[in-house]
C-alpha cells in the first residue's frame, strides 16, 4: 500500500510562509519610497517680504498680529510706522489682529507677491488702508 494522500498540513505552512514574505517585501517597498519622496522636499524658501505698518490711530492701543498661525507681534505700538517685517514663510498667507481691548479679531487676506500692510482703527475695529 503506497502513501498517496497530500501533505495538506505542509502545503497551508509553505503558502503561508510564501504569502508573509509576500507582505513584507510591500510594506518595505512602501516604506521605502515614502521615504526617498520625503528628502526630496526641502525647506522652501520665499524671497517675498510682508511689512505692517501701525497707523496713528492704533498707536498706544495693544494688540496681537498673528501670520497664519504664528504670533509676530503682541504689545503697544510706540508710534505710526513699521511694525513688522517679515519674509514670506507659506503657500497661502492670512493676517489676523486681535485688538486685547475688545477682543475683536480682524482677518485680512495677504498677497503671494509680499506687500505692505497699513493697518488702522475704524469705528472700534481694525481695518486695513
Amino acid at each position: 500500500m503506497s502513501k498517496s494522500h497530500l501533505n495538506t498540513n505542509k502545503q497551508f505552512m509553505i503558502g503561508n510562509g510564501i504569502l508573509a514574505f509576500a507582505v513584507i517585501f510591500v510594506v518595505v517597498i512602501f516604506v521605502y519610497m515614502s521615504l526617498r519622496l520625503s528628502r526630496k522636499e526641502g525647506l522652501r524658501q520665499f524671497p517675498e517680504i510682508y511689512i505692517v505698518n501701525a497707523d496713528s490711530s492704533i498707536v498706544g492701543d495693544s494688540i496681537d498680529v498673528f501670520i497664519n498661525d504664528s504670533l509676530v507681534f503682541t504689545g503697544k505700538p510706540e508710534s505710526e510706522g513699521e511694525l513688522i517685517r517679515l519674509n514670506r514663510f507659506a503657500e497661502n498667507n492670512s493676517m489676523l489682529v486681535v485688538d486685547k481691548t475688545t477682543d475683536f479679531v480682524s482677518t485680512f487676506e495677504i498677497k503671494d507677491e509680499g506687500e505692505t500692510i497699513i493697518i488702522c482703527r475704524e469705528d472700534n475695529s481694525i481695518s486695513r488702508k
